[in-house]
């Protein structure tokens, strides 16, 4: 599919600015469209000159500066659904706001989508199956969520299994929705800072000289996906008309992600021994300190991805030391 007019809310963000970039180069005619809570406009400084490319500041609530975003773009005919409050402090700190932003904007961006009657992409996280006791994560895995009085970590994942619940609602009242699952995606746009992500945290440390936090003693396992397999995966699912076999991809909900677990302790050893082998780089590792971590955060996350392969063809072909190397390049 080529010279669509596609919407991406949250296209100012680390994966939809990508996206962006990506969607352009492919061809068609986009939109980014985000608050820039966590987005910024600095993402998109490849594409603000291109002809094909636009941005507008808006709240994804907001249905009226959405019909707005999409008078702009000319009509719409593809929308991928990125925009959502991330970063585990703000789960705990802003738990209203995460549920707020998380459903509310869900819920009216599908509105939009039924109102255009156009596919429906939708940018859900392993985080939906709550603890997740069996591993590895997969469909028809229970989703299992802890008392609320303990911890409001699931402020996160339990706005997108409701998130969930309605794209597949829309689904079955007819729209073409498709369900993308990134795990744990990494890259230089990533927010380093104390409500970013891990590897970005990490990496900022070692160019601050300052400590690293291993929560728990970093025992807890991931899998970290290079951003350009994610967008890939979210590139397959939202122009492919069907699946590898011919199959509709309408309800399908797959995980896109690395299956290299590793541990948090591992990934600050790995990342600490491509900084030590960079001839260029001087300055001393920072001391790591072990700490208590996040309440409710799980000791285990590993993706199966075999619905994603045999239905979009997608794997992950980055490896962890891959993508690290590539991302220190660009952030030293």
């Amino acid at each position: 599919m080529s010279g669509l007019k596609i919407l991406v809310t949250g296209g100012a963000g680390f994966i939809g600015s990508s996206l962006c970039e990506r969607l352009v180069a492919e061809g068609h005619s986009v939109l980014a469209y985000d608050s820039l809570f966590r987005g910024s406009e600095s993402n998109l400084a490849s594409l603000q000159e291109h002809p094909e490319f636009q941005f507008m500041q808006g709240d994804v609530r907001d249905i009226d500066r959405l019909d707005d975003a999409i008078e702009q773009l000319g009509g719409v005919e593809l929308i991928y659904h990125l925009a959502a409050v991330n970063g585990t402090k703000w789960f705990h700190e802003a738990a209203h706001s995460v549920i707020d932003v998380n459903i509310n904007g869900t819920l009216r961006t599908l509105e939009l989508a039924m109102a255009h009657d156009v596919r429906y992409v939708f940018a859900s996280s392993p985080e939906a199956f709550g603890e997740a006791l069996q591993q590895p994560i997969q469909n028809g895995n229970e989703m299992t969520f802890t008392d609320p009085s303990l911890h409001q970590r699931h402020s996160y994942g339990a706005s997108k299994y409701l998130d969930e619940v309605a794209c597949q609602h829309a689904a079955r009242d007819g729209l073409d929705v498709r369900i993308i699952r990134p795990f744990n995606a990494y890259g230089p746009r990533l927010l380093g800072d104390e409500y970013g992500q891990v590897v970005a945290m990490f990496f900022q440390a070692v160019l601050s000289n300052e400590s690293i936090q291993l929560h728990n003693g970093g025992q807890q396992t991931r899998s970290f996906t290079w951003i350009d397999d994610v967008v890939e995966g979210f590139i397959r699912a939202g122009l492919r008309e069907k699946g590898v076999q011919g199959e509709s991809l309408s309800g399908c909900a797959l995980n896109i992600g690395s299956t290299e677990e590793i541990t948090i302790q591992q990934l600050q050893e790995t990342l600490f021994s491509i900084v030590s082998n960079d001839a260029t780089w001087t300055k001393e590792l920072p001391e790591t300190k072990v700490v208590e971590g996040y309440y409710g955060d799980a000791l285990r996350r590993l993706p199966d991805c075999s619905q994603a392969e045999s239905l979009l063809g997608w794997e992950s072909s980055t490896s962890l030391e891959q993508g690290l190397r590539a991302m220190w390049s660009v952030l030293r």
